[in-house]
């Protein structure tokens, strides 16, 4: 059985790098195997901090997980045995494959391990190689061979997910870990963050020694025009300050909805924000929508201008372009823009979204991020060959870190075949179009995870078959014998994402939040929020149907055929449940990951009633006949009783894994408090709204009667 935990106490797990004890002592090294032995030497070149870091990090997991002792030593190995040698290494011949940025050879030889690093971060990943090898292993055993790693990306940029912009050193240590090289930071001023004052600085100095750099997701105004007058002074009193105060600023995140100005494009005016502004006017036949929700001929014109503000104190300053809020505008105009962007900018298309498909006779979209489609989708596609035409850097917005808006409050999603899916799409884009880089998450944040050990393998030059990775991470994780267990339930629950409807209604609505979802009839109610949240419930919609998109106004054919497709993803996580639970050994490990799948079930139920309450609604609200109306409020108050004992079987769920029910900007909107709002809350429509409207049809019934009656009597 699983503790309870406090709110928050996710975080006590994060704070511990490496995982204690965890060395198999029955296992004996083979003659093929190299030995680490107490007392183990291990040998640095020189005084370089990300090394050092990195030495110091393996000689704790050596003590930690496989209880040996090390020591470490400047210098050159002496011969021992028993040591090791950290060494950097320009030689692109020697190098092979792993000659570049974070590139490691690592050389397990009879008397002497060696880790060689194309640079200083090449060695620290060659160092998080070895552990992972040993962890697979339970035991401080190497097989003698060359291996050559490099990763495929640079730049790999997530938020954080021990909470909003939020970066203590042991977290650090576990994105480096993990393969990552960059973090984001959400910044509205130098040194302030939507949260508050926040030291950047600081942080660059720290991420630094885990050779992480550190990018600003720009939240700064752009309230001027390039052209007018005084817009040089502008911008450098607000990108140029942010690069004179934090020159270590590795780069920054441009997306329009955040940094949109006032453009002269005739498609645009500059309003409220969105792609429909309030209005009181009648607007014309050609609507024009806010700037940061379209490909402005005039973005090159703003983007050299930050150039020019920006680059005056950091000359290689990373400035990242990201066009995800008109990717679904016409392609010739998101092409034309690119076509006339400066080339010494990077520039970001999302991997999958705007993608419409069909399955089970359903048309599909990706309204937001979603692991329903593996990608890539045609935005991206036609944006990175132009982008290759031009001779752009591309990145991209792949989620790879483990989570989508699929299911809004779980850590990762746990759905590994559909991930590899993507890899794949990723690595021939890397091939073809030459994408070499990746925002990975978003403000829900990246959380160290089986998914992310399994990108951090893949996402390298070279690297084995991808579904043999996975089964040794499973069998490190769950146990080596309930791996081939696992990875057949995980095979169901990839099937199990193909059938999600990503549009907004879902993905804003019922799965943003799960079982907490409130139902609405007559009072729209929004669920609580923390007062000290970023977004809080704003981005969450309680109202189903009232999102627009291209599916509006087909809702009422559509829903049955997304409630059905819920049906069958119900029934595959479902499958995959029963086939864990049969396990008779369960670690730790593999309880959260059951306990995350029940409440994944949970939350889909709560979707799937979304649907039959918009369609309930909407009977309620149109038919004339009052048997039928009193059979529907019957319908609904059974649906709401339903929905209510959904969410008191969740409490028991979150109880026991803080992380389910939270999410790094909205913070608790789905831990045992938000479902006891969400059980009052059914239970107030049903004993009230239901119950006038009952009332309501009975006099109405008894009007009629009663006129029936006295012309009966004339």
């Amino acid at each position: 059985m699983l503790k309870t935990e406090k709110n928050y106490e996710f975080r006590k797990e994060m704070l511990q790098v490496h995982e204690k004890d965890i060395r198999n002592k029955a296992l004996l090294p083979s003659t093929t195997e190299f030995e680490i032995k107490n007392g183990f030497v291990i040998n640095i070149p020189q005084d370089d901090e990300v090394i050092l870091t990195a030495a110091k990090d393996f000689a704790d997991f050596l003590f930690i997980s496989m209880g040996v002792s090390a020591q470490l030593r400047f210098g050159k190995a002496e011969g021992g045995g028993n040591e090791m040698e950290l060494c950097l290494c320009d030689d692109k011949d020697k190098m092979g494959i792993a000659a570049g940025y974070r590139g490691c050879l690592i050389d397990v030889a009879d008397e002497k391990l060696t880790v060689h690093g194309f640079d200083s971060r090449g060695v620290a990943q060659g160092l998080y190689f070895l552990e992972d090898l040993m962890t697979f292993k339970k035991a401080p055993y190497l097989e003698k061979k060359i291996i050559r790693k490099k990763p495929m990306y640079g730049p790999q940029m997530v938020h954080s997910g021990y909470g909003l912009d939020e970066y203590p050193d042991e977290y650090l240590a576990a994105v480096a870990h993990e393969g990552r090289d960059a973090i984001l930071v959400f910044v509205k001023d130098v040194h302030i963050t939507p949260y508050g004052y926040l030291d950047f600085n600081e942080l660059i100095y720290r991420a630094s020694k885990y050779g992480i750099d550190v990018y600003a997701y720009s939240y700064l105004k752009s309230g001027v025009h390039p052209e007018d007058p005084g817009a040089e002074e502008y911008y450098e009193a607000s990108y140029g300050r942010l690069f004179r105060e934090c020159p270590g600023l590795k780069g920054v995140t441009l997306v329009g909805e955040s940094v949109a100005f006032p453009s002269h494009d005739p498609h645009t005016e500059w309003g409220p924000k969105g792609g429909q502004p309030v209005r009181s006017d009648i607007p014309s036949k050609e609507e024009k929508i806010h700037p940061g929700w379209w490909p402005c001929c005039d973005y090159p014109q703003w983007l050299n201008m930050l150039k020019k503000v920006i680059r005056k104190y950091n000359k290689d300053a990373d400035i990242v372009f990201w066009t995800y809020n008109w990717g679904s505008r016409p392609e010739e105009e998101r092409i034309k823009l690119i076509e006339s962007l400066p080339t010494d900018i990077s520039l970001q298309a999302t991997f999958e979204m705007f993608e419409a498909f069909e399955k089970d006779g359903l048309i599909r979209t990706c309204d937001d991020y979603s692991l329903s489609f593996e990608g890539p989708g045609k935005y991206f596609t036609n944006e990175a060959i132009a982008a290759k035409k031009r001779g752009i850097r591309m990145y991209s917005m792949t989620n790879t870190g483990g989570l989508t808006w699929d299911l809004g409050v779980i850590p990762y999603e746990p759905f590994p075949y559909q991930w590899i899916k993507r890899y794949k799409a990723m690595e021939k884009a890397h091939k073809e179009w030459g994408l070499c880089g990746l925002m990975e998450s978003h403000h829900y944040g990246f959380y160290p995870s089986f998914i992310s050990k399994l990108s951090k393998w893949a996402f390298c030059e070279e690297h084995e078959d991808m579904e043999s990775i996975l089964l040794r991470i499973l069998k490190s994780e769950y146990g080596d014998e309930n791996g081939d267990t696992v990875n057949r339930a995980l095979k169901l629950w990839s099937e199990a994402i193909e059938f999600y409807p990503a549009t907004d209604n879902n993905q804003y609505g019922a799965f943003r939040v799960g079982p907490s979802h409130p139902f609405c009839l007559d009072i729209t109610f929004k669920i609580p929020d923390a007062s000290y949240s970023m977004f809080g419930n704003r981005i969450h919609n309680p109202v189903y149907g009232e999102y627009i998109g291209p599916e509006r106004e087909f809702l009422n054919m559509r829903v049955p055929k997304e409630r059905a497709a819920l049906e069958k993803m119900k029934n595959l996580i479902e499958e995959g449940l029963a086939l864990m639970e049969k396990i008779a050994d369960k670690n730790d490990k593999l309880l959260k990951l059951i306990n995350m799948g029940w409440f994944i079930y949970r939350a889909i139920i709560t979707g799937i009633n979304a649907t039959s309450w918009y369609l309930l609604k909407k009977k309620l609200y149109y038919v004339k006949d009052k048997d039928v109306i009193m059979q529907t409020l019957d319908e609904m108050e059974e649906l709401l009783t339903e929905e209510k004992e959904n969410a008191e079987k969740t409490i028991p769920i979150v109880r026991v894994d803080s992380r389910l029910g939270w999410e790094p900007s909205m913070e608790y909107m789905t831990d045992e408090e938000h479902l006891n709002w969400k059980i009052k809350q059914v239970e107030y429509v049903i004993e009230v709204e239901i119950a006038r409207f009952r009332k309501a049809v009975r006099e109405e019934q008894v009007a009629v009667l009663r006129k029936a009656s006295t012309a009966e009597q004339r």
